[in-house]
């Protein structure tokens, strides 16, 4: 069972940190100037298509973040036995880090993105609370980009949706009590 848990912390990393990327390259002064919409500010049937926060950095910011993190996977998986453990059967040396890692942060995001589309479309306000479609997005989006280049036995992809939907929950809990965000969950 640990094992399990392991490897999906280890697999979904690169997704999860580019998930939180966004945030991140917000509040870096350098960065402020390309915060641009990727709706461009359309709407579709009076809502906004995705909403301000969706922005062109966020994605940039995504695909660099998943892009490194699985890069340091690969790097770790060369040298260290215990990279190979929290790995499973997933070859990292034989994954291509551009086009993978670019891949996670699209397939992140981008179910990010598809879930912020139906809430503007449901007048769920941006930042309100969606449950449980708020912790599966990112989720569900990255293990769909990730099935060109890795097919995991099923049990792996439960795991997979447990332990980040829970890690999502528990994350949102600890920037509530810290006050970075407004709600619990």
């Amino acid at each position: 069972m640990l094992q399990n848990i392991l490897f999906a912390l280890w697999f979904l990393l690169p997704a999860a940190v580019s998930n939180a990327a966004p945030i991140f390259a917000a509040s870096l002064p350098g960065l402020k100037k390309f915060n641009a919409p990727i709706d461009a500010g359309k709407t579709w049937r009076g809502h906004p298509l995705l909403g301000p926060h969706k922005t062109w950095r966020g994605i940039i910011a995504g695909i660099i973040t998943a892009t490194f993190i699985l890069w340091i996977q690969q790097l770790l998986f060369a040298q260290f036995a215990w990279a190979h453990y929290l790995s499973g059967s997933v070859d990292y040396a034989a994954l291509p880090v551009l086009l993978l890692g670019s891949l996670f942060a699209i397939g992140a995001l981008g179910g990010d993105a598809v879930e912020s589309f139906l809430k503007r479309q449901q007048n769920i306000k941006s930042g309100g609370a969606w449950i449980p479609f708020d912790q599966l997005d990112y989720i569900v989006g990255s293990v769909a980009v990730s099935l060109f280049f890795v097919i995991l036995p099923p049990f792996e992809y439960v795991w997979i949706f447990i332990v980040w939907f829970l890690g999502h929950l528990l994350a949102s809990f600890v920037g509530y009590k810290l006050g970075l965000k407004k709600d619990p969950i």
